[in-house]
């Protein structure tokens, strides 16, 4: 599976481990950046990494952020994304299961950093429930 990756200054820790964690897992990964903790502009970053999942690019994208609320916004503006803020185990598997989400923005100042690969790990392995969600996500769209 190609995982596109990005984040802003306030995720960069968490990015490069959920990146040697996937690659681990026998993952291609397509980092957009940042390659440090200096400050950046996050929709610069988060922007190309969404058109690359939305374009067929890369599969799926998991982007960073200090709470990953902007970054998910951001992704949230190219048709065809459905980026979920996750911070447990479980929002990440509703995530996949309800909302079809191929993207998640994780937040590093509000998620403790060993949740990290069991949030992500839940979320790949999660599969979309169709079904009534089906006609919800025909909704968004």
């Amino acid at each position: 599976m190609i995982i596109a990756v990005a984040s802003d200054h306030a995720g960069y820790a968490y990015k490069e481990r959920v990146v040697r964690h996937l690659r681990a897992k026998g993952h291609e990964i397509r980092d957009f950046g940042t390659d440090s903790d200096e400050s950046c502009d996050y929709p610069l970053l988060i922007r190309p990494a969404a058109e690359a999942v939305a374009s067929g690019e890369c599969d799926i994208g998991v982007v960073f952020g200090g709470s990953g609320n902007g970054e998910a916004m951001t992704a949230n503006k190219v048709h065809g994304i459905r980026c979920a803020v996750c911070w447990d185990v479980d929002s990440a598997r509703y995530a996949k299961q309800h909302n079809d989400a191929n993207m998640i923005a994780l937040g590093q100042r509000l998620i403790a950093e060993e949740q990290l690969p069991r949030i992500v790990d839940a979320w790949l392995s999660s599969a979309f429930e169709g079904g009534r969600h089906a006609r919800r996500i025909a909704l968004l769209e």
